[in-house]
């Protein structure tokens, strides 16, 4: 998009048109502007701001309401976004004539707007004074020197038999009127003087019917309505949700908080800090409207739509700021008034319940959040799961109350946090503006301290804001308490904390500095105030211990309290949490050694394994029992991993949902050094269970003729596990470069029987030979660790010598394992770890 065209028709000398002016940019949302230009042919001036210029068509016949007719849209040349205030006469230049500004307001899309208008139809809505609801510009076929485009109403509740003359003002038609010098013209002055028609009102439910519900509720009061702004009700920060059906879990919203009040018919929105906000969102004024209520209060959180339908954040700010034009919805959560009655001391469930009946028929920017009773650890874990926010769980039966209380509790991710902005560090390369922000949280001491700085995710519309405002001035006096000195702060500008900024971050490093923060959003609706009064403050510094760090102290598993134990973890089979907590008790003498110490990944059903399923290998909030390892990653970013460590941490991961255990080759201590070579015998569909008996004798004979002694597991699945200790280890690239070359030689020795890759098309009738799991990060199931699938499959360890009299790869399940320990006097792998043998000696046999 370029203004080129605009100024090379245009002489700024002559023409009253405004020049192209970069302070009109980045002041609030993406607008559009129809203008009616009298010029030699009467037209409409169509434009939406795309970026930073406006979108520009010429419609002869101006805007029309009925679906069925398409008006022509001749695309002219790109105007400034400083053309979107200009009416007057133009005497010189390009386009003489009178312009009236016709109408004005912000409107929205679904998706890339430059991208549909380069597909050539563009859907959108418009929220100003007579346009409304949704269009669309679609191209016509035909190649002219002007594309040609369509504008065509949507059928939705604004659509009618209406046209752009209908809606002309008095002022717009006497300039009609008096540019009245051609046939053309004179046919628009006679039609201009028609009846303003309306468009047709949106269904709504009656405002006496919900006043008699609403007068009806427990604790429901007569009281005076007001528009003034309303403190709202806020969260405390907890690291788990409630448990009990007394508490509702719903969704935290990734937005901004909205209060919306309404008095006479007359709405206001405020900003959670009583900022007024009616301005910026007229879809939602004008949504609030059409319900057609006197008297009304609303409390919920203002999110923005990506193309698929899901909240963004990113668009949000971008849409406020006029980079974006995302739909926006305004996802409602309380009713603390309705018509005449204050609610506030209502019960919750009761509020929704009212909220949800009210909004039954609202349009589609105003949408109702609901919740779930209890189940709040299930809750989470879908959050998580689907990489939301968090939650926030709010007591069924309780009131609306100002300020922070324990009735509210928000439970968030553990990837992103809020913290106030404390100074800049300058400018380098080819950032103009500064080079990072550096943040702080409030301390336990009524202080600020220092927490690391963030150096990307800025936008440039943050980055010219920012250069304007608080990268400005300073002292190079640190303003809040600093650790370990960095070098990157040499140069430093400090200031007091004045914003408020949310990160993504990777933990907490060895310093107490954010791993690797990235900047999420800059949260102009919160001020560092707020972060001193939300559960933020840091606890004072814990002695450092250099053996311990992130080690949490020993407990006994009695300690754990498991809650539900009544719910079905499987449910062909009824066995309940409880069943599954009592399995792992029994078994752990005999898994424990085997997993203890390693990174482990979980499998975790929350609700079940009828509900979705899913890893879980990073630490998560409110584990308490289970030790943390800071690794890196194949990426070569460092991450927290998790990993049992005594039985109390087995049976907390379990309280948490987890089913499967996964770890790791290695141990917490030397992650690069392997102990383990696991070979994944797996079955195509049609393989009889005698082959793969057979195939795991002959893998082991081979492994013999390497010298290599080697273990017997069943996975619970399909297949068996050959494992191959090492003492001592060896690194993981020696580790794989085996395991692949092995299974290659395997396929390739007996093709009929093994193949050495996962591609399912090769491995119809044959065995694979599974050596992926033998690299840094990679997992095999544990023994005696449950299978998330029907019947409760178990992974078990055998001898060689019993291979022939088990039936199957699942075998053992959760109520036949307890039963075969009891019997056996000692351990099938007994002597796993004194076995001595590496693999310097075999790999040269293998030619590796």
């Amino acid at each position: 998009m370029s203004l080129q065209d605009y100024r090379r028709k245009r002489n700024f000398a002559k023409t009253r048109e405004p020049a192209p002016d970069d302070s009109a940019l980045g002041s609030g949302r993406a607008i559009f502007v129809v203008q009616l230009h009298h010029a030699s042919r009467r037209h409409f001036d169509f434009r939406l701001q795309v970026g930073d210029v406006l979108r520009s068509w010429a419609v002869p016949k101006g805007p029309s309401y009925d679906p069925k007719v398409k008006r022509l849209a001749v695309e002219v040349e790109d105007h400034p976004v400083s053309y979107a205030s200009f009416e007057g006469d133009i005497e010189e230049g390009y386009g003489k004539g009178h312009v009236d500004l016709f109408d004005r307001g912000v409107w929205a899309t679904r998706g890339d707007a430059e991208a549909q208008i380069r597909k050539g139809h563009l859907t959108f809505e418009l929220f100003g004074k007579r346009l409304k609801g949704e269009w669309h510009l679609v191209r016509g076929a035909k190649k002219e020197r002007q594309p040609t485009w369509f504008l065509i109403k949507a059928d939705d509740a604004y659509a009618g038999d209406v046209e752009a003359d209908d809606l002309l003002d008095a002022r717009m038609r006497e300039s009609t009127r008096r540019a009245a010098t051609t046939p053309g013209l004179r046919a628009a002055a006679k039609k201009s003087t028609s009846r303003k028609k309306a468009p047709p009102k949106t269904r709504k439910v009656p405002a006496a019917t919900l006043a008699k519900a609403a007068a009806a509720l427990d604790g429901a009061r007569k009281a005076r309505a007001s528009n003034d702004f309303f403190a709202p009700q806020l969260a405390r920060l907890r690291e788990s949700p409630p448990q009990g059906d007394g508490w509702l879990h719903e969704v935290k919203w990734d937005g901004y908080r909205i209060l919306a009040s309404v008095a006479k018919g007359k709405v206001m929105l405020w900003s959670r800090n009583a900022l007024p906000w009616k301005d910026r969102l007229p879809e939602i004024v004008g949504a609030i409207e059409s319900l057609g209520l006197d008297s009304l209060r609303l409390d919920g959180e203002l999110i923005a739509l990506d193309a698929q339908g899901r909240s963004d954040f990113n668009a949000l700010q971008r849409t406020l700021s006029g980079e974006a034009q995302a739909p926006l919805v305004y996802m409602l959560f309380d009713l603390p008034y309705l018509e005449g009655y204050d609610l506030t001391r209502v019960p919750l469930y009761q509020r929704k319940a009212l909220l949800e009946r009210l909004l039954a028929h609202a349009p589609a920017h105003l949408a109702y959040s609901g919740h779930h009773v209890g189940h709040g650890d299930e809750v989470f874990a879908m959050a998580m799961e689907q990489k939301l926010e968090g939650i926030v769980s709010k007591r069924a039966d309780g009131g609306y109350h100002a300020g922070r209380g324990d009735d509210w509790q928000k439970i968030k991710r553990l990837e992103s946090d809020e913290f106030a902005v404390v100074g800049y560090t300058p400018a380098k390369g080819s950032r103009l503006v500064f080079g990072s922000l550096l943040l702080a949280r409030p301390d336990a001491e009524g202080g600020w301290t220092y927490v690391g700085r963030v150096g990307t995710g800025f936008t440039d519309q943050m980055l010219r804001s920012l250069g304007e405002t608080l990268a400005k001035g300073g002292t190079k006096k640190p303003t809040v308490k600093i650790g370990q000195i960095d070098p990157a702060l040499r140069g430093a500008l400090w200031v007091p904390p004045t914003a408020v900024a949310e990160v993504y971050y990777r933990g907490i490093g060895n310093q107490n500095l954010l791993r690797q923060p990235s900047l999420k959003a800059l949260r102009v609706d919160k001020s560092p105030a707020d972060l001193r009064d939300s559960d933020r403050a840091a606890p004072a510094p814990a002695k450092k211990k250099a053996k311990t760090r992130g080690v949490p102290a020993r407990a006994s598993a009695d300690a754990i309290v498991i809650t539900h134990p009544d719910r079905v973890v499987f449910p062909d089979d009824g066995i309940t949490k409880q069943d599954v907590v009592d399995y792992y008790r029994t078994v752990m003498p005999w898994m424990l050694p085997a997993i203890a110490d390693r990174p482990t990944s979980t499998i975790r059903c929350p609700g079940g394994i009828g509900s979705p399923c899913f890893f879980q290998k990073h630490v998560m909030a409110g584990l308490e029992h289970v030790g943390t390892a800071k690794l890196k990653e194949e990426t070569g970013a460092q991450a927290v991993y998790l990993y049992p460590r005594d039985e109390a941490g087995m049976i907390e991961l379990v309280q948490f949902g987890a089913v499967e255990f996964h770890p790791w080759g290695s141990h917490v201590g030397s992650p690069d050094l392997a102990d383990r070579v696991v070979f994944d015998l797996d079955p195509g569909e049609d393989v009889d269970w005698r082959r793969v008996v057979a195939a795991a004798r002959m893998v082991r004979g081979f492994l013999e003729e390497l010298g290599l002694v080697s273990f017997l597991r069943t996975t619970g699945g399909k297949g068996l596990h050959v494992v191959v200790p090492l003492n001592p280890g060896a690194d993981w690239g020696t580790v794989k470069t085996f395991a692949r070359g092995f299974a290659e030689a395997m396929a390739a020795l007996h093709p009929l029987e093994f193949v050495a890759t996962a591609t399912k098309r090769f491995r119809r009738g044959k065995i694979y030979v599974d050596y992926l799991r033998n690299g840094r990060g990679a997992t095999a199931v544990a023994s005696y660790s449950l299978r998330s699938r029907p019947g409760a499959p178990v992974a078990v360890p055998l001898r060689w010598e019993e291979l022939g009299k088990v039936k199957s790869g699942n075998a053992f399940d959760l109520r036949n394992v307890p039963k075969r320990l009891a019997r056996l006097k000692k351990d099938p792998w007994d002597g796993i770890d004194k076995v001595r043998q590496d693999l310097a000696s075999v790999n040269e046999k293998l030619g590796a």
